[in-house]
């Protein structure tokens, strides 16, 4: 795994990063929502000069079913040039591909042929358990020690869920990151601030909360995550909570600033109690402690009752439910997923506290089933989903499904996948790529997208 020359994918800023050459491969986790043949990465070209663009050129099926392949990342990256633990002659090779339900971890090896990847190790998860005390495994992070992976519940499905690493080299399962959790207990997402030693992390539920559906009960009582976390990323000790408040509900995806220098981020709130909206806040550094502002508020859209799958009908709206949201390279546009409404906006964020809508594209929705003009079967279901932006900013590529057991709950006609791609103005503004247009082969529903060679978040680095 070790190489004579640094990997020509690690790059030491965000700014050098945003110069690297344009993808031409995106890895997609693919999973059967029956549980009954198994899950896959699939491999998508996204060459525009190749023959085979807009296709699925590739895939690699798990050893057995029912893993629910839902996030994944790289086993090395750019943080491999940090001074405080450098190795960068660590080469960006594997796929570190967990299931969330079967708690399962798959080594994928994307070399010598990047299109025809192959698994070279399973860890199951009684080893994961054993060793780590965690179970139901969520997002992976390469950092300066190491591989970071998330966990949902602990090694009985219960509270608290967490986070271990793994042996960058041998992938072996190293144990629990946390010397002192304080009051935390729920799990979902975690990033960091490298130039600030702290460690973000926000909360979803356990897994007897989700794994069937989200449960009304639980949730009109507020009892899914409402907080966000921070650790000294060092220590790994818990300094601070932040609780937005009862209203809130399902406080999800987490995006820093690329540049270290920056101490502030974004995270979305897929749901307000009082009136279905969704929000994006900012968290930021406020004299000792972090803070959180709500910038963006995103208001449900009045619906006619028949229109709309029984767990809204009640409402008479469908709420906008963002459930991804991404920042470019150079932390200038922040792009929101809205699964329920269908639309994918693109704000300015050059000021964090004060953002300005520069795009918006519409496609699939509960009741809007917006079409695509590539797409052959007219209405589309599924919304914007997983998000991911290409190095330079250029190019965004999405998919439609959010998690097995909930897509139903929300799209109760079945959903069909499928996978999209914008292309990005010079100074904001998105357009559908007319010619990509995946529709998702119907045994399985894509979820996360990587990009070959990095992408918008994917890498962490320490030089501005």
């Amino acid at each position: 795994m070790a190489t004579w020359q640094p990997d020509p994918s690690f790059y030491p800023s965000p700014r050098m990063a945003a110069k690297a050459p344009a993808e031409k491969l995106a890895y997609v986790a693919a999973f059967d929502p029956e549980r009954k043949i198994p899950d896959a990465i699939t491999v998508v070209d996204v060459d525009p000069q190749s023959p085979t663009y807009s296709q699925i050129v590739g895939q690699v099926d798990m050893p057995n079913a029912g893993d629910e392949l839902h996030h994944f990342g790289w086993n090395a990256c750019s943080s491999c040039l940090c001074p405080n633990a450098p190795h960068p002659h660590m080469e960006r090779r594997y796929l570190v591909v967990p299931g969330l339900r079967s708690s399962r971890l798959h080594i994928i090896d994307t070399k010598p042929d990047p299109k025809n990847p192959k698994i070279v190790r399973v860890i199951e998860p009684e080893e994961v358990a054993e060793k780590a005390g965690y179970s139901r495994l969520h997002t992976i992070h390469c950092g300066p020690e190491g591989i970071y992976v998330n966990a949902l519940g602990n090694a009985e499905g219960k509270a608290p869920g967490g986070i271990f690493l793994l042996d960058p080299t041998s992938f072996d399962v190293l144990g629990q990151w946390e010397m002192d959790r304080g009051p935390q207990k729920l799990a979902y997402d975690f990033w960091w601030h490298l130039g600030h030693d702290t460690m973000v992390t926000s909360e979803w539920g356990t897994p007897d909360t989700f794994e069937n559906g989200l449960v009304p009960e639980i949730l009109l009582g507020s009892k899914y995550g409402r907080r966000l976390h921070f650790w000294d990323l060092h220590k790994r000790k818990h300094l601070q909570e932040i609780d937005f408040g009862e209203e809130y509900q399902l406080v999800f995806e987490l995006r820093p600033a690329h540049n270290p220098t920056k101490a502030y981020g974004f995270v979305g709130c897929v749901i307000s109690l009082k009136d279905l909206s969704a929000s994006i806040w900012t968290w930021y550094r406020d004299g000792d402690k972090w803070a959180v502002k709500k910038i963006i508020e995103i208001p449900a859209e009045p619906a006619d009752p028949d229109l709309l799958p029984p767990v809204l009908k009640g409402f008479g709206a469908v709420a906008p439910l963002v459930t991804d949201i991404d920042l470019s390279m150079d932390d200038r546009f922040l792009y929101v997923s809205c699964w329920g409404t269908g639309d994918m906006i693109q704000y300015d964020v050059s000021d964090p506290f004060n953002p300005k809508e520069t795009g918006r594209v519409r496609i699939g929705g509960i009741v809007s089933r917006a079409t695509h003009p590539k797409a052959k079967n007219g209405a589309l279901n599924g919304g914007p989903q997983m998000v991911e932006i290409s190095r330079d900013g250029k190019r965004v590529y999405f998919t439609n499904s959010l998690y097995g057991p909930i897509d139903p709950q929300f799209y109760p006609e079945g959903l069909e996948g499928w996978m999209v791609k914008l292309d990005v103005g010079e100074n904001g503004g998105i357009t559908f790529d007319e010619n990509f247009f995946i529709d998702w082969p119907k045994s399985h529903r894509p979820h996360q997208v990587r990009l070959e060679g990095g992408d918008c978040s994917s890498d962490s680095y320490c030089y501005p």
